[in-house]
């Protein structure tokens, strides 16, 4: 089968790899699309990866095989992947089967290797069914709109004015979920100009463009002098929870959506003098999935307006030099197999 792995020294490299075999209690998928996540470029550049490694989990695909202790999953299901859980651990009896240790498997970031292949191997608990009214590009990318929805729910926003920092994949997304949530002013700050443009398009309230806009004016003007009740930092830059904390209100909250390896630094003070609280953002749940592909379906959400460019799977090297890196695409999926 086709597949791209990642190696330190040469970057991602299309290969032919042998193609699975189901166990028992396994199941292969035949992808359709496969996006492209920030966290897959944060993972390349973090070291931890083996040489190798097939990145991906953000999936579209339909059941292929089936292992024969299997029950309940049959070829042709059209389905999306998240990690497995036990159920029983203290985590997963919380409703955050996303901290499983007992159970968990996941593609793409962790033991199994991930969707950017034409096969892809998994376990049972990992699927979730695409209903009917969504398409293969929406249901790639109902992940990553789990985990801004995921997100909206750790912070909980109040009716305040919003400020999404980064107007890349998942602050578009979040900013469409937040919108659907609740009618409350969402503000997207991002350098790049026909982000900004498209922020406007789902919705935004206002955008900031950092380049040109001093903070402090732009909050003021955009906020009545109060400050933003709540602050997403999606842009993955660290210098970007300091602003956060800067432009937040009293009493405020600052979530940490973005995957940064580094230390950051803050000041202290801006922390004691708001009371602010920072939480930190970590992955979605199969309800949160379940729920914004339920959307989708009722045509509530759409997220095709974000995808700039769809590659086939041989074309994700070059496509991550040139369109990733750069900046110049928003969301890019890869097309690994037939579309539904």
């Amino acid at each position: 089968m086709l597949a791209v792995g990642f190696y330190a020294q040469k970057g991602l490299v299309v290969a032919n790899l042998p193609a699975p075999a189901p166990g028992a209690d396994e199941v292969l998928v035949r992808v359709a699309h496969a996006g492209f996540c920030g966290s897959d470029r944060a993972l390349m550049k973090s070291g931890g990866l083996p040489e190798g490694y097939v990145l991906g989990h953000e999936v579209s695909g339909v059941v292929g095989e089936v292992g024969s202790s299997v029950r309940g999953i049959s070829t042709g299901m059209r389905v999306t992947v998240r990690p497995s859980f036990c159920g029983v651990c203290r985590d997963c009896r919380a409703g955050r089967a996303y901290f499983c240790q007992r159970h968990r498997r996941s593609i793409g970031i962790g033991d199994l290797p991930g969707a950017f292949a034409e096969i892809l191997r998994v376990y049972p608990d990992m699927l979730i069914p695409v209903p009917p009214g969504v398409d293969s590009r929406n249901a790639a990318l109902a992940e990553m709109y789990a985990a801004a929805l995921h997100a909206a729910r750790v912070l909980d926003p109040s009716e305040d004015a919003v400020l999404i920092l980064g107007g890349g994949p998942v602050g578009l997304a979040l900013l469409q979920i937040l919108k659907l949530l609740a009618p409350r002013p969402v503000v997207v700050a991002e350098p790049r100009a026909p982000r900004r443009e498209l922020a406007r398009r789902l919705g935004a309230d206002g955008v900031i463009d950092p380049t040109t806009e001093a903070w402090g004016p732009a909050t003021f003007g955009l906020t009545a002098g109060i400050g933003f009740g709540t602050v997403f930092e999606c842009s993955g830059i660290g210098a970007n929870l300091q602003v956060a904390l800067d432009c937040l209100a009293p009493g405020g909250r600052v979530g940490l959506v973005s995957i940064v390896f580094t230390p950051l630094e803050i000041q202290p003070l801006t922390l004691s003098l708001k009371e602010a609280r920072i939480f930190g953002v970590y992955s979605n749940t199969h309800a949160e999935n379940r729920e914004v592909l339920g959307w989708m379906a009722a045509g509530r959400l759409d997220g095709r307006a974000l995808v700039t460019d769809c590659v086939p799977l041989e074309a994700l090297p070059e496509t991550y030099a040139r369109r990733i890196v750069t900046g110049e695409a928003v969301k890019v999926l890869v097309q690994a197999g037939e579309a539904f």
